[in-house]
């Protein structure tokens, strides 16, 4: 099997164009549903990894009793609260939600969500019911467990970013060669698999890409927060999931690799990174 690598030249490349008369509608309208109490950094990792890689609007829809957490944090987003249950989005917010899917170009769940039968029930009836490209991190992919073929059959596929533990709950095997495995669960899945680590494999069961960026500095919660929110934002602005997925990965792990020669990879932070994003993209 042939893997594809990207570098920076080949990622500008591949980048949308941006006009000089574009406004902010033309880059992308993103729906997050992130959260929960005690995970705050996740909603906000994520929102910020999307404005970072240029989406226009990004809408994150979070627990309430997160809602002025994240509202005074994010003044770039429209933050928005939710009904929830326990810390966690409650299925009761799914008319909420419902009223925003309509004008979205793509959506993110997972980062920091919870695990709940509330939550799980938010995510089915997303699947159900958004016709466009959803990006699935995190806490959401663990929800899938045991009902993997609510992915199967979507017109437009599902993006997965699992490291390799949430890639074995979701699969049921140990990962024992990443390229392979990941390619088979992307066939059976049919879905576009980011299994991240160290040379992260991006693949939608025929074209597949290893990311050589990256170093053990981002071993940190919430890089792959931003990560999602990277992928997203890509998507918005009308990359094919695929390379949206392979240049998030590229820019992620570069933007991690100049971290860590400015501050080293021991007290690095996921934050850190999220000014670099912008420099790689230009």
């Amino acid at each position: 099997m042939d893997c594809l690598q990207l570098d920076h030249s080949a990622v500008l490349n591949m980048l949308p164009e941006r006009k000089n008369t574009a406004h902010k509608g033309d880059f992308g309208k993103l729906l997050l549903l992130c959260g929960s109490e005690g995970y705050t950094g996740a909603a906000s990792l994520a929102a910020m990894g999307a404005l970072r890689t240029g989406a226009g609007l990004v809408y994150l829809g979070v627990p309430a009793c997160i809602y002025s957490i994240e509202a005074v944090k994010l003044l770039e987003s429209v933050v928005f609260p939710l009904p929830d249950l326990n810390g966690m989005i409650s299925q009761t917010a799914i008319h909420k939600i419902a009223a925003h899917l309509d004008k979205m170009d793509a959506v993110l769940i997972g980062p920091g969500l919870g695990k709940s039968k509330d939550t799980r029930n938010v995510l089915f009836w997303l699947l159900n019911n958004y016709p466009g490209p959803i990006v699935i991190d995190a806490d959401g992919i663990c929800l899938l467990k045991d009902h993997i073929d609510i992915l199967r059959g979507r017109a437009c596929p599902v993006i997965l970013t699992p490291h390799e533990g949430e890639f074995s709950q979701l699969t049921g095997k140990i990962v024992s060669n990443r390229v392979s495995e990941a390619v088979e669960a992307a066939r059976s899945l049919q879905s576009i698999i980011v299994l991240k680590g160290h040379n992260s494999v991006i693949t939608d069961g025929q074209t597949t890409y290893i990311n050589p960026t990256g170093n053990p500095g981002m071993a940190v919660g919430g890089s792959g927060d931003i990560l999602a929110g990277m992928i997203t934002a890509l998507i918005g602005q009308g990359m094919s999931p695929l390379s949206a997925a392979a240049v998030s990965a590229w820019v992620h792990g570069a933007a991690g690799d100049v971290c860590a020669k400015q501050i080293g990879t021991y007290g690095m932070l996921p934050s850190d990174m999220l000014n670099v994003i912008p420099r790689l993209l230009k």
